[in-house]
């Protein structure tokens, strides 16, 4: 599927996560189950935290956004060739800063599935020459194709954090 030398080995758990044998279908299908998901959760449940200090459902799920968003960009700038390296981003802040609580599930959903079509385009405009391309991020080699598997399986994992702790 992958090789190791692809990524950091603190991606290791989202890489497992990644059930999917090609990015394009894990991406394709978890837009589909992960809408399905956030669209069951009730009100009162989606700002909820289980413990002092923990993120919503929703802060969640902006999380999710906002990580894919980011990933997604990485991807292209390295499929392009870009050889500067690409800082990390401090997702407590981003978290903290997003307000995802002042707004509407369906308000996050509707940019969850936006944000998703985008990942899923730039995804099919790459080759396999683009998809093998390896830059820098955060200090560490990473390529277009493993940030692809990456998007999927930090999604998965979540998801099924909020079964076990939220729901």
């Amino acid at each position: 599927m992958i090789n190791s030398n692809e990524y950091n080995s603190y991606y290791q758990p989202y890489i497992d996560y990644a059930t999917n044998s090609s990015i394009l279908e894990g991406l394709s299908i978890n837009l589909k189950d992960v809408v399905a998901f956030f669209e069951t959760i009730s009100e009162e449940k989606q700002e909820y935290a289980y413990a002092k200090g923990k993120w919503t459902i929703k802060d969640i799920l902006l999380h999710l956004i906002d990580t894919e968003r980011i990933f997604s960009y990485r991807a292209l700038r390295i499929s392009r060739n870009d050889k500067l390296p690409l800082q990390g981003f401090e997702q407590d802040d981003y978290v903290l800063n997003g307000y995802a609580n002042n707004r509407s599930m369906e308000n996050l959903i509707k940019e969850y599935i936006a944000v998703r079509k985008s990942t899923i385009a730039l995804y099919k405009s790459f080759n396999t020459d683009a998809l093998l391309k390896i830059g820098e991020a955060s200090g560490f080699p990473i390529s277009v194709r493993a940030l692809g598997y990456i998007i999927t399986g930090h999604e998965n994992h979540h998801v099924s954090v909020i079964k076990k702790r939220y729901l």
